[in-house]
């Protein structure tokens, strides 16, 4: 982060109801350029005025009278004096307000990602990928445009307009007031498209959003499009999203359309008129040939920047829309890391009580049920049960990822609530079912989670005990090899022990296995296994799982159906307990039992084809559907 102190200004301070003070106050810290800019655009805007002004001098007052060289030297010279003035001022208001509009939004592209990270599970449950990614590009972007050509262009029409006035209202009264006839016409019609421009933009850029949401769920599943053979399915729905898009933008390009007509043709009728006007007092002698060409050229910059105007006005529009959707992730309540009643100074120990917990994802649907369980330190707790019955959301309390609704949660006897949220996860390992690794090299993902600098001797000694550095190693780069996007260049049982090569490398004191072996063949089971047992020795361990292998060894068992426990015990006291858990038992014993034996056939060629035929259907059931079955039963 730049140690700048403009950059570490707060945008929470910018919300605002009202958009134009929000616009302002995001300024802060740039103001001076943006000012700046507005006061080089104001010297530009004189130098040309004056340029015309000393034009009607020179044609009434030396042009065609008796005059020197000298005097002819010091007029050109006074031209490009001011030519120089306007293009200097000109460029240099171009180079603030470009400055200005780049480091807003450089601030602003930096604060809302970090601001994104640090908002809570609840928040990115509800929201889309796709709609952030598009606030904080597209709409950002907007912003930059807002500041860099619109709102310094308003800034500039105004100061041409006002300078211009004036000048031409010294030259004569009666042709500054027949010259502005047109101004209020020009506003009326540019609010008239200013508010439905804003609908439009709006509406346009929310199916902007779900446009970028379809196609990055595309890119992120194309593997199981593939292998569903639904490219043509994706096709058509993108296609149908795509063209939502096109209908609301051709009705944003259409309200611009109407515009440009309406403000071309009053402010052509307005310049005819002005011209003829000035005209007829030139013939009359109302005014002087040197006055007319004077106003001849102050009139054009009278008129088209109020008809430019129109056009930033509308366009206005989109800058305020995209301020309002970047405001929506802003004025989100960021999750507290840092703030806590109890601040631990000894070792954790992992000690564990739940006294009657309840949460809720959405009120009055309660997803746990009073769960109450203890667990001693360096114990290992088990759950099982049936999809959606609350095994995630257990392990989902411990970090704080989710705050539960009742009941007590005891960490070493001090309630969890109470400990600082940074601290729980940095206490925390987990292990997930389908673990996550950027695009990144191997040593980058396995020191991911420390927050120190780590020698090369124990990234190795983590991998070796993940059972994956002699796979790093048979990689040509070895640990600087790069890993395709969600690790897609590794191989899932390889992606594990990456994941937990990282995990022993934390060193937490509690760690959460989410079914971390159901996806991986048996070969592979039997490595990854032995890596966690190395990785679980003297932790606390949380273990969700739906093979009874993976359990059975735990100090204590949870069986979880619908959000409650049915069944708690060791291994052995639930066998000997009519329910869920020997249920289960039986039917992976019977699976197990059955294979073998289909295996013992094929060897000796004596397979039975319907043993084999009902063999084959268990063999193909997932541990997590044999489950929901015991359940269903």
């Amino acid at each position: 982060m730049s140690n700048n102190p403009r950059d570490q200004y707060d945008l929470q301070n910018v919300i605002s109801s009202n958009r134009f003070a929000g616009l302002w106050r995001m300024l802060t810290g740039y103001r001076l350029n943006y000012i700046s800019a507005t006061v080089s655009m104001a010297f530009a805007a004189t130098a040309k005025t004056v340029t015309y002004l000393m034009l009607a001098y020179f044609i009434d007052k030396v042009l065609g009278k008796n005059f020197d060289l000298r005097q002819l030297a010091l007029m050109a010279l006074m031209f490009i004096g001011l030519a120089a003035l306007e293009g200097l001022s000109t460029f240099n208001a171009g180079r603030l307000a470009n400055f200005t509009a780049e480091s807003v939004t450089r601030r602003l592209r930096n604060y809302l990602y970090d601001h994104i990270q640090r908002l809570t599970f609840s928040y990115h449950d509800r929201t889309q990928t796709g709609e952030l990614i598009e606030r904080t590009t597209s709409d950002v972007d907007a912003l930059r445009r807002f500041y860099a050509e619109q709102a310094i262009g308003i800034s500039r029409i105004f100061m041409l307009f006002l300078i211009n006035f004036i000048a031409i209202f010294s030259l004569n009264k009666t042709l500054a007031l027949a010259s502005i006839i047109v101004v209020p016409i020009i506003l009326v019609t540019s609010i008239f498209f200013f508010k439905r421009v804003t609908k439009a933009y709006e509406a346009y850029q929310e199916q902007e959003a779900i446009l970028s949401t379809t196609l990055q769920e595309n890119l992120s599943g194309v593997r199981v499009v593939k292998a569903f053979a639904r490219q043509d399915y994706e096709r058509q729905k993108f296609e149908n999203d795509n063209w939502e898009k096109f209908v609301r933008g051709r009705r944003l390009l259409l309200m611009h359309s109407l515009f440009w007509p309406v403000s071309d043709i009053a402010c052509g009728f307005q310049m005819l008129a002005g011209f003829f006007l000035g005209a007829m007092m030139t013939i009359n002698g109302t005014i002087t040939v040197g006055t007319y060409i004077a106003y001849a050229g102050l009139v054009v910059w009278l008129i088209w920047p109020m008809r430019n105007l129109g056009r930033l006005i509308v366009q206005t529009s989109t800058g305020l829309v995209s301020f309002g959707r970047v405001m929506k992730i802003i004025e989100q309540v960021r999750e507290p890391l840092e703030t806590a009643k109890y601040r631990p100074l000894g070792v954790l120990l992992g000690e564990l009580k739940f006294e009657g917990v309840s949460f809720e994802y959405n009120q009055n649907a309660p997803v746990l049920k009073d769960i109450s369980f203890e667990c001693q330190p360096g114990e290992k707790l088990a759950l099982m049960g049936s999809t959606g019955s609350g095994k995630t959301t257990i392990v989902n309390l411990l970090p704080r990822f989710y705050e539960y609704t009742g009941g007590h949660i005891y960490l070493d006897g001090v309630e969890l609530k109470d400990y600082p949220r940074k601290y729980l996860r940095n206490q925390i390992g987990i292990v997930e079912q389908e673990p996550f690794l950027f695009s990144r090299t191997l040593r980058e993902n396995i020191t991911y989670g420390v927050e120190r600098d780590v020698e090369q001797e124990e990234i190795e000694a983590a991998a070796r005990a993940a059972s994956i550095h002699e796979v790093i190693e048979s990689f040509p780069d070895g640990y600087n090899t790069l890993v395709g996007e969600r690790g897609v260049t590794l191989s899932g049982g390889q992606k594990q022990r990456v994941a937990i090569a990282r995990t022993i490398l934390k060193n937490p004191r509690i760690l959460i296995l989410d079914d971390s072996t159901s996806s991986v063949d048996t070969e592979t089971e039997a490595v990854i296994r032995a890596a966690l047992e190395q990785l679980m020795k003297n932790r606390t361990t949380f273990i969700i799982a739906h093979r009874v292998q993976s359990v059975m060894n735990a100090n204590l068992i949870l069986v979880l159906d619908k959000g409650q426990v049915i069944q708690k015990g060791t291994h052995e006291v639930l066998l000997e307990q009519e329910g869920v858990y020997r249920q289960i038992y039986d039917i992976q014993t019977r699976i197990e039992v059955e294979l073998e034996h289909e295996i013992t056939w094929e060897e000796s060629g004596e397979r039975l084809i319907s043993s084999h035929g009902k063999s084959t259907q268990l063999e193909i059931m997932s541990e997590p559907v044999l489950v929901d079955t015991a359940f269903e039963k």
